[in-house]
C-alpha cells in the first residue's frame, strides 16, 4: 500500500501561508513607515499663509488649527480704533507658502493703553519699514529727525528727545521720533553709527545731569 501523501500537501500549503503572510506583514510595516514619515515632514505640503490681520484671536486660532499651523501669542500692542483681542501682526507674511505644523507669533491688541517694547527697527530697517512696524503696534509718530546719512536709513529712535533702544517699554500715548538719514552724507554708513550716536546720547545726558547738580 502507497503512503498517504495528504499531509506533505498540508504542510506546503502551511508553508506558503506563512510566506504570504510576511509578505503581507512587510508590506504593511513599509507603508505605515512610509506614511509615518511623510506626516512628519509634511512632503509636498505648502499652505498659503491667511491675512490675519483684524481678526479674533479666536478667530486665527481656529483658522490657523483648521490649516495644520499653531498659533501663539508673543506681544500685545493697543490700537484706539481697533477692540482688543484682534491680531495686529503676525510673523508669517499673508501669500507666504509654508508647511503645516509651522507655529505663527502674533501681537495682539490690549484693552487699554500699555507700555510696549520697541522693535529692532534703529540700524536695522528703512523708515518706510520701521513707521510700518511701529504703527501697527499702537504707536505714535513725529516727523522724522533727519541726520547726516543714508536716505531713509533709520539710525535710531527718540522719545521726549531722549535716545531710546529696542526692547525698551514706551506708552504708546507718547510719540515718538525716528532718526533718519538725509542722503547728503559724503561717508558711507558702518555698523557702529547707530551705537556712536546712542552712546553720544549718553554722554550728553550724563553732562546735562552734571550741569544740573553744579546749579543747584
Amino acid at each position: 500500500m502507497e503512503p498517504v501523501k495528504a499531509p506533505q500537501k498540508k504542510k506546503y500549503g502551511l508553508l506558503l501561508g506563512n510566506c504570504l503572510g510576511m509578505l503581507l506583514l512587510t508590506f504593511l510595516l513599509v507603508g505605515g513607515a512610509f506614511y509615518g514619515l511623510r506626516l512628519y515632514t509634511h512632503h509636498g505640503e505648502e499652505i498659503k499663509m491667511p491675512n490675519l490681520h483684524g481678526k479674533s484671536f479666536e478667530v486665527a486660532k481656529q483658522t490657523l488649527k483648521e490649516m495644520g499651523l499653531t498659533a501663539e501669542v508673543v506681544d500685545t500692542g493697543f490700537v484706539r480704533t481697533l477692540p482688543p483681542n484682534v491680531i495686529l501682526s503676525q510673523s508669517i507674511l499673508p501669500g507666504a507658502s509654508i508647511k503645516s505644523g509651522r507655529v505663527v507669533m502674533l501681537t495682539i491688541n490690549a484693552a487699554h493703553a500699555i507700555a510696549v517694547a520697541l522693535p529692532d527697527v534703529a540700524d536695522n530697517c528703512s523708515r518706510r519699514e520701521a513707521e510700518a512696524r511701529l504703527k501697527a503696534l499702537g504707536f505714535k509718530l513725529t516727523p522724522p529727525k533727519l541726520i547726516v546719512g543714508d536716505r531713509d536709513w533709520v539710525y535710531g529712535i527718540e522719545v521726549n528727545g531722549k535716545n531710546a533702544i529696542n526692547g525698551q517699554r514706551i506708552s504708546v500715548d507718547v510719540p515718538i521720533t525716528l532718526v533718519v538719514g538725509n542722503g547728503s552724507g559724503t561717508e558711507e554708513y558702518n555698523g557702529n553709527d547707530s551705537l556712536d550716536y546712542f552712546l553720544n546720547g549718553l554722554q550728553e545726558e550724563t553732562d546735562e545731569s552734571v550741569i544740573d547738580e553744579g546749579v543747584e
